[in-house]
């Protein structure tokens, strides 16, 4: 007995922090809208459609944008403004399905095939989605509709600005077969250059072509995979609840710090936000890795285990802190260029769980708590520690 299609539904909302920031401020309307770092490496997070006529685009650095668009708005991102309205999207996918993957705070895969007795078809509950957003935000979301993720995605992509789009079974190759073969999910641009080389530039070249030509550009194990892939087939499942794989934070500066306090200092910041969100979800990290780039692209990479898993952040400082300290000993002239913390290795924690006895004290943590209370109600960074204050003016 074949099973029935799914029914799988993509949400991107549209140029999501600028138009947050126009959201809340309508005077930006029509102008163009640059959300990125402000500081000399700054680089852009996202802009609106008006700044992408000047050719501006995401990961640009902000000295280019500002080069293509001197006359745009830049602003630098309010992340715990977007989270807030991430929440109220993503309640609203709630009330349709409890399958929602996540992929970022602006988008998400939904997989409905179980509500449609509920909610008669797809269409029917993609347009819930787009309106119920839409009136309690204010925000443009598209909605690509499909039975498959891949189609779902390429749907909402197609359709953008403002999107809604359901591609059916049988206009697969019809909407496939024209696009560069660079939109395709998995071709990178190595990829994509090695299949320029053979003739093969569109999805309906590669499907088309031979598979001598095709495992020459790509290999043979990519080559069945992207094949299935041109044709529109995709069985990856919608992954509910996936556990975090890490939470990092990085700052890159204006001016290389060469002074081992000032690096100090911006650790602990890092150390901080990590902190912060790992108990936001309650998660507890095993192992804590540093990041350090040396001007001008010279990575670096330090990790070492916390005693025991957890999430304060004196824990975490201690522990970079000795990273960073290691390294710099190491190097007769250290300047950094970038400086980053991430956790990982991850235990969900569980109020009914025994407690490991050497474990810090709850009173020896309280003020991670009091700290990430006066933040969420006053906004990231109202209430820091002493050592932060270094960094400050220097954003």
């Amino acid at each position: 007995m074949q099973q029935a299609p799914r029914a799988i539904i993509h949400v991107d909302m549209d140029a999501f922090y600028a138009s947050v920031e126009e959201l809340d401020d309508p005077s930006l309307v029509g102008k163009p809208v640059i959300v990125a770092g402000l500081g000399r490496r700054g680089v852009v997070s996202t802009c609106n459609y008006v700044a992408r006529t000047y050719g501006v685009r995401s990961a640009m650095p902000t000295s280019e944008a500002r080069r293509r668009c001197p006359d745009g708005v830049y602003i630098f991102p309010r992340h715990a403004r977007y989270a807030e309205i991430s929440e109220i999207v993503f309640s609203v996918f709630g009330e349709v399905t409890p399958m929602i993957e996540g992929l970022s705070l602006d988008e998400a895969f939904l997989d409905v095939t179980a509500s449609l007795r509920l909610f008669a078809s797809i269409e029917a509950i993609g347009r819930r989605v787009k309106e119920s957003i839409r009136e309690r935000t204010g925000l443009n979301a598209s909605v690509g509709m499909a039975h498959n993720k891949l189609l779902a995605k390429l749907a909402s992509e197609l359709s953008k600005p403002d999107g809604f789009l359901h591609i059916h079974p049988g206009e697969v190759q019809g909407y496939l077969d024209p696009l560069p073969i660079g939109r395709m999910w998995t071709v990178g641009k190595v990829a994509e250059e090695s299949l320029h080389k053979v003739g093969i530039r569109t999805i309906g070249d590669l499907i088309r072509a031979d598979a001598w030509r095709l495992n020459k550009a790509v290999g043979e194990r990519h080559a069945a995979q992207l094949r299935q892939l041109c044709l529109g087939e995709d069985r990856r499942a919608v992954v509910t609840d996936a556990p975090e794989v890490s939470i990092g934070s990085e700052w890159t500066f204006d001016i290389d710090v060469d002074e081992l306090p000032i690096a100090e200092a911006w650790l602990l910041r890092q150390c901080e936000r990590v902190g912060a969100r790992a108990r936001s979800r309650g998660v507890d990290a095993r192992t804590v890795s540093v990041k350090l780039r040396e001007p001008p692209f010279v990575t670096h990479s330090r990790q070492a285990q916390l005693p025991v898993p957890g999430n304060a952040t004196p824990d975490i400082y201690a522990v970079a802190r000795r990273l960073l300290q290691v390294w710099w000993n190491q190097h007769p002239r250290p300047r950094l260029r970038l400086l980053g913390v991430t956790l990982s290795g991850f235990d969900a924690r569980h109020s009914d769980e025994q407690q490991d006895m050497f474990a810090a004290p709850v009173s020896e943590k309280r003020s991670d708590g009091v700290q990430d209370r006066i933040n969420e109600r006053f906004g990231a960074g109202a209430l820091v520690r002493a050592g932060v204050l270094k960094t400050r003016g220097s954003e």
